[in-house]
């Protein structure tokens, strides 16, 4: 009677090597698709983060029917001040300049109701204003009436440049604040007649 030799269990030193080729490749192809994500969260984070601060402006100047301050700041510090570049921001009732470290209160200066870090989530997000503070009277309109509306700019400029559409890479956004009180997030390479587009 023959007997047949057994299979050998296990992988061989070449199928290996072939498996991490290809593991190492499909990670090589997948890289700047996850950095070009990675960039456009953080955009996207921080364009919300500021937005939300605009709407939580504007609601409180409704519900208190008094005048609410949104402003972006270059630091949540005591030496903090009015920034157009800053992606930290506060909401509040009086001027935070100096005192942007103050706890929340509705009776002592600056009357703060909320911050935000620009750390939280975007660190590399990069915030350009048209103007550092917009204040929302109790209609919820923006108060001075500005000439035109306000754009807030949100870019990461370890990214590279803004993509066109259909294009993959990173995607810039835009907070358009109207001269209405309207609050809205677009994209600024999209054309206006796109609704999409600012």
């Amino acid at each position: 009677m023959l007997t047949l030799p057994h299979s050998q269990q296990g992988t061989t030193l070449v199928e290996l090597l072939i498996g991490l080729t290809i593991v190492a490749l499909l990670f090589a192809l997948g890289t700047p698709a996850f950095f070009s994500w990675l960039q456009n969260s953080q955009i996207r984070t921080s364009a919300e983060g500021i937005q939300n601060g605009l709407h939580l402006a504007r609601g409180e100047a409704v519900r208190r029917n008094t005048s609410v301050r949104f402003q972006l700041t270059s630091a949540l510090t005591a030496g903090c001040g009015l920034s157009t570049s800053g992606g930290n921001w506060v909401v509040s009732l009086d001027d935070p300049s100096g005192a942007c470290n103050s706890t929340p209160s509705d009776t002592v200066a600056p009357r703060i109701i909320q911050v935000r870090s620009a750390a939280e989530g975007s660190a590399n997000a990069a915030v350009a204003a048209g103007q550092s503070s917009i204040i929302f009277n109790g209609l919820g309109r923006v108060t001075p009436v500005p000439a035109g509306n306000i754009d807030i700019d949100i870019t990461n400029p370890t990214g590279g440049a803004c993509a066109t559409p259909g294009v993959d890479g990173m995607r810039c956004l835009r907070i358009r604040i109207s001269t209405g009180g309207q609050i809205r997030m677009c994209n600024p390479i999209l054309a206006s007649t796109d609704p999409q587009g600012c």
